[in-house]
């Protein structure tokens, strides 16, 4: 019996999955079976980044599109809050302990980031960053980052993706003043050779999706995953707390630039330094990439996409959060409903839950699509012909050959290097 797993990478891992040590108790009593709502918002997520990448995400003012105020930033947002959540599961929705557990979980999870991450640098190699910045060397850092994170029980861990989410993004601005700015490239396995140091620079703090800046999204899909996700009450506090936090951030965010004077002093800050009015506009409306400039600190005050600022974080982690709990109240509806209920729910489910058990795979093929000859549709209609082939293939391939090929690769690495560890 399988369900959702790692994020991008393992959907088909084993919910049920427990310590080998039997040390650990996990924190829910949810009971075995797949999580169909939690493969749904993986595919949400996975369409929401096929969108930003092929739809254009600002305007010629610099403002953004519907599909910028939509998906950019939470899709990447959602991707990093299911990857927690996936750990979860791999780690049988229990903080982890015991030597030969805490090997295992270490070598699994480090495995699995090593095939993600050359798989990530080779796209970098192949793949335009105008085109698609690509983010599976940033997520295959934050695997290992995660390493710590599984031995923390579950209060420590929420309260430890709210004290980072708040810290973090200070710690950043400190230190990127004193780094140069990104490369404005995908990274990629040439980086290895030629700028070690720049490489993990970038997948660190400066790039698209930087690793330290994504950390609170882990830590808090982590502690969501061991909670009791086929709840009702659960999923339907997890989709209005959410959407709160979301619209929190959001007004806080206007009230500290609009009333607090913020957006006067990052104008003159920008101004100073000799920021392009036009970028200066573009960053304050569609988000900076990846990271927020460094003139002011007032520049955390700011809520748009890819600015990894507090507010921003807490945004975005409200808006996953809610999806997911819109998806899983659709589960409930589903269990609880009669026939035509559970037809109605499978219709808009089943499509979505089969691309996200295969989201790796699609999205390395959407990244290559991109950057190819073969993609020479209009915008809207190249997207919409992607997401039409992936919803079409996910479901015939899920129902033929089960896990996708190349999430097959990440588990069986992981789970090779977990008996290994652990001896």
């Amino acid at each position: 019996m399988s369900a959702t797993a790692t994020g991008i990478v393992d959907p088909e891992a084993p919910t049920t999955r427990l310590p080998v040590d039997g040390t650990a108790t996990p924190d829910t009593a949810d009971p075995p079976g797949r999580l169909p709502g939690v493969d749904a918002a993986r595919g949400v997520a996975l369409l929401g980044m096929m969108a930003v990448h092929a739809l254009f995400v600002v305007d010629d003012r610099g403002a953004p599109t519907a599909v910028g105020v939509i998906a950019s930033g939470n899709a990447a947002a959602l991707f990093a809050v299911l990857a927690g959540v996936g750990i979860a599961f791999l780690t049988g929705r229990a903080r982890v302990s015991g030597a030969v557990a805490v090997r295992r979980a270490a070598g699994g999870l480090v495995a699995r980031a090593a095939v993600i991450g050359l798989l990530g640098l080779a796209l970098g190699l192949a793949v335009d960053a105008e085109v698609a910045a690509v983010i599976l060397p940033f997520y295959a850092v934050l695997f290992v980052l995660a390493v710590p994170l599984v031995l923390l029980p579950t209060r420590v861990l929420a309260g430890g993706a709210v004290a980072a989410a708040a810290g973090l993004p200070f710690l950043s601005h400190l230190v990127r003043a004193h780094l140069p700015l990104a490369r404005g490239e995908n990274p990629s396995l040439t980086w290895i050779g030629t700028d070690p140091v720049g490489l993990v620079r970038e997948l660190l703090l400066t790039g698209t999706y930087p690793a330290l800046s994504f950390l609170p999204y882990v830590a808090a899909g982590l502690a969501l995953g061991r909670a009791p996700l086929r709840s009702p009450r659960w999923a339907a506090a997890l989709a209005a707390g959410g959407a709160a936090l979301a619209a929190a951030a959001t007004g806080l965010s206007a009230l500290l630039l609009g009333p607090g004077g913020g957006l006067a002093r990052i104008t003159a800050a920008s101004t100073a330094t000799g920021l392009d009015p036009a970028t200066l506009q573009e960053y304050l409306t569609a988000g900076p990439d990846g990271t927020a400039p460094t003139s002011t600190w007032w520049w955390l005050a700011v809520a748009t996409p890819h600015s990894a600022t507090p507010l921003d974080l807490a945004r975005t982690t409200g808006i996953a959060l809610a999806v997911i709990g819109v998806l899983l109240l659709l589960d409930g509806s589903a269990r609880r409903g009669g026939p035509v209920v559970r037809a109605a729910v499978a219709a808009v489910r089943a499509p979505l839950a089969a691309a996200g058990a295969m989201t790796l795979t699609f999205y390395t093929l959407h990244v290559l699509f991109l950057d190819s000859p073969l993609d020479t549709d209009a915008p809207v209609t190249g997207w919409v012909v992607q997401v039409v082939l992936v919803l079409l293939l996910g479901l015939g391939w899920r129902a033929s050959a089960g896990r996708g090929p190349l999430e097959s690769l990440v588990s069986a690495a992981g789970t090779r290097a977990g008996r290994w560890a652990g001896g």
